[in-house]
């Protein structure tokens, strides 16, 4: 099992298992107490430990079924019985914090930091769960200056580090996204060159939307040097159409294609978002984005027409630009050399043939579509935890992972 698949199962069974652990300290405090000249008698001791036995064992069960409200009581119960046991406290924080109690939860694990007779590691443990409560609270700020506080104490803070990736990718301050990657690399050694080079991409393509092009040049360089994601790919070949340099930009077009066929309507989508700035550079950008699609129509490579993206690319640019004779060319070259197309592909051609007053053919073609007709419901999909959007995107809204997104084509 993967790192990723511990943590998701620890985080799934996190109140099960703080449970069992609490259970275990309980079972230590006692046998040390016993020997270390607690002044309590024995009765005394083992009252104690069995009154906080059975109310671990009630909050256990109360878990199980999924009734938070009793486990927490149950929680409180244990306070009251004995308040110098710390994971007690800790427990029910993280109940708080789970069942949306998020002032209760700050309350309780503030107090521990306040605590003269805490050790430095129940302090440090403290406000790193009060970070996750001002995190889950939607205090971002707070959030952000408490994970730092913990990182001040001990660097070596993983799921801190990438707490604070997150939130800044979230906020889309990737100055700070790409120094926090940058620090996740070290402290987990792993590769996060993939990831560091989309976070470049997007703070270039913020660069580009200002006009400025040499400095969003100098981040794309960067992303490059880190990893050539198609992102960087895309935004690159989108400055090329800006600036005029149209060899570059071709070249481009077909290495991508090469590399990364069904990304070919996604190519088109994100280049047609062309320019947003002044209103020369849009006009010029446009005419030289209409010469790339001309070249891509173009384009006679016998590799490139065998996959479905592009042809399908191919047919809607010619659609858009009238050429439906043409269109239906390239379809019929297609649907002739493919024994058993996708759905989307048919629905296409039925398109083309009704456009083209061929009635019968669509007809024939209907009959054999509806019998396996599947509708989708967005073009894009993350291949990580299923989010579905017809927007772009490189980094999923949902489960927060970069390059998950994946393609098909609407019906």
């Amino acid at each position: 099992m993967t790192l990723d698949v511990y943590l998701n199962w620890f985080q799934d069974h996190m109140l099960a298992t703080v449970v069992v652990g609490l259970t275990l300290v309980l079972i230590y405090h006692y046998m040390t107490e016993r020997d270390t000249g607690v002044k309590l008698s024995k009765r005394y001791r083992n009252s104690i430990f069995e009154a906080q036995s059975k109310v671990f064992l009630n909050a256990t069960q109360y878990l199980i079924s999924g009734n938070k409200d009793l486990a927490i009581k149950e929680f409180l119960s244990a306070v009251d019985i004995n308040r110098e046991t710390i994971e007690t406290y800790f427990a029910l924080g993280g109940l708080f914090r789970s069942n949306g109690e998020i002032e209760k939860a700050i309350s309780i694990h503030r107090s521990l930091i306040a605590r003269e007779n805490i050790s430095e590691a129940d302090r440090l443990r403290s406000l790193k769960e009060l970070a996750v409560d001002f995190d889950k609270g939607g205090f971002v700020d707070k959030a952000i200056e408490t994970y730092k506080d913990v990182l001040r104490i001990n660097r070596d803070q993983y799921e801190v580090i990438q707490s604070l990736c997150r939130i800044f990718e979230d906020v889309e301050d990737w100055d700070q996204a790409y120094n926090y990657r940058i620090m996740l690399s070290k402290v987990g050694h792993e590769n996060q060159a993939e990831t560091i080079s989309h976070i470049l991409v997007q703070k270039a393509k913020t660069l580009f939307e200002k006009g400025e092009f040499a400095r969003c040049n100098e981040d794309l360089e960067d992303a490059f040097r880190f990893a050539p994601s198609v992102s960087a790919k895309i935004l690159r070949l989108r400055l090329h159409l800006t600036t005029g340099n149209m060899d570059q930009a071709k070249d481009l077009l077909i290495e991508l294609l090469k590399e990364h066929p069904m990304y070919t309507s996604f190519i088109f989508e994100s280049l047609s978002e062309g320019f947003k700035g002044d209103d020369d550079i849009k006009t010029s950008y446009k005419a030289r984005f209409d010469i790339l699609k001309s070249f891509f129509l173009e384009i006679d490579d016998s590799e490139l027409s065998h996959s479905p993206s592009v042809v399908l690319t191919r047919v809607r640019l010619l659609k858009q630009a009238d050429r439906v004779d043409d269109a239906n060319a390239v379809m019929e070259a297609f649907m002739s050399e493919n024994s058993n197309p996708s759905e989307v592909m048919k629905s296409e051609y039925i398109k083309l043939l009704i456009q083209l007053g061929k009635r019968d053919e669509a007809v024939n073609q209907v009959e054999g579509l509806l019998e396996n007709f599947h509708q989708s419901l967005t073009k894009h999909y993350c291949s990580n935890c299923g989010y579905n959007s017809d927007e772009i995107f490189w980094r999923c809204p949902q489960c927060h992972e970069w390059e998950t997104i994946q393609f098909r084509w609407k019906v």
